[in-house]
């Protein structure tokens, strides 16, 4: 098995394969990209063996699994090839038409995209049948839910072997038809971001106590039952009036949100740049990834539990 692309998610992929016995290469054109990610492993697998999730043994067993290469004909002995480089449709174009000459005919590939057309990438895959969406969310080795996206020449098979790929690694997957923009994760999490930006810039409450909301109330809320679950709950009458006044005030903007774009324009791009609509000092933005995961890790083990155990 053959992960392309060593960044944030593919070095979290790769850990997750391993972990369920899959014998993985990683592959990166850049070596300083491969000895990042080797380190970010380590502190990621730090994480889980401090939490008890694996012993020391176990994650050593585990990373003695992931191999780290710069050659494209790793690809040649590809049995799956799941990749996750930069999200430009030109660079994964030139990596598909690349690699998908030198697999063979019959191994499947997916690529993981927040959001690109599987259609549109597809356009530069030999025999693109076997193609097919695979979006996770980060970071994968902690989060479950997988997308199996079908662009418009994917066939049945292919998204058959996708799905039972993500079963074996203990993840959820969902399938999505039509290869709809932002696919379902991210339409619902742009829709969710669009209102809290605006409740912010229209002062109705701080970016805390938006969050806050979120952790406390709807995330909680939405870790254990779906949006239609919710409403099945609450009752169908009492959402259906509710609604009837609700949604003509939500914001409808289609454009990005004033404090996402300044943010932004002014290089404040989050955790890895140490500011972003908060602030991390110093060690700040370890720590905060750190206490994330973490946290993460125990949600995800009380609601999920053995489910997920390679």
């Amino acid at each position: 098995m053959v992960l392309a692309g060593s960044g944030v998610m593919g070095a979290s992929f790769a850990q997750l394969f391993a972990r369920h016995g899959f014998v993985v290469t990683l592959y990166d054109i850049a070596q300083a990209s491969l000895d990042k990610a080797d380190e970010l492993i380590a502190v990621n697998q730090q994480v889980m063996v401090q939490e008890g999730e694996l012993s020391r043994a176990d994650s050593d067993a585990l990373r003695s699994r992931i191999g780290f290469t710069l050659e494209a004909d790793a690809f040649r002995d590809a049995d799956f090839v799941l990749e996750a480089i930069a999200e430009k449709m030109p660079i994964k174009h030139d990596f598909w038409r690349r690699v998908s000459s030198l697999v063979a005919d019959e191994v499947v590939l997916a690529t993981n995209t927040s959001g690109l057309s599987i259609t549109d990438i597809a356009e530069a895959v030999a025999k693109p049948s076997r193609f097919a969406g695979m979006h996770w969310v980060n970071p994968p080795h902690l989060i479950p839910l997988v997308e199996v996206i079908a662009g418009r020449e994917s066939d049945d098979e292919a998204l058959t072997v996708i799905r039972d790929v993500a079963l074996r690694l203990g993840q959820k997957p969902v399938m999505v038809r039509g290869d709809p923009p932002g696919f379902i994760l991210n339409r619902l999490q742009y829709a969710v971001l669009r209102e809290a930006f605006h409740i912010v810039e229209s002062g109705y409450a701080s970016l805390e106590d938006v969050d806050a909301v979120m952790k406390y109330g709807l995330g909680l809320r939405y870790s254990c039952i779906g949006p239609f679950e919710t409403v099945d709950f609450g009752g169908v009458d009492t959402f259906n009036h509710v609604g009837s006044y609700m949604f003509g005030k939500l914001c409808n903007d289609t454009g990005v949100p004033r404090l996402l774009r300044e943010a932004f324009e002014a290089g404040r791009l989050g955790v890895k740049s140490g500011a972003g609509l908060y602030d991390y000092p110093g060690d700040a933005a370890q720590q905060a990834i750190a206490k994330r995961d973490a946290d993460f890790l125990k949600v995800s083990k009380s609601l999920f539990g053995a489910e997920r155990k390679g």
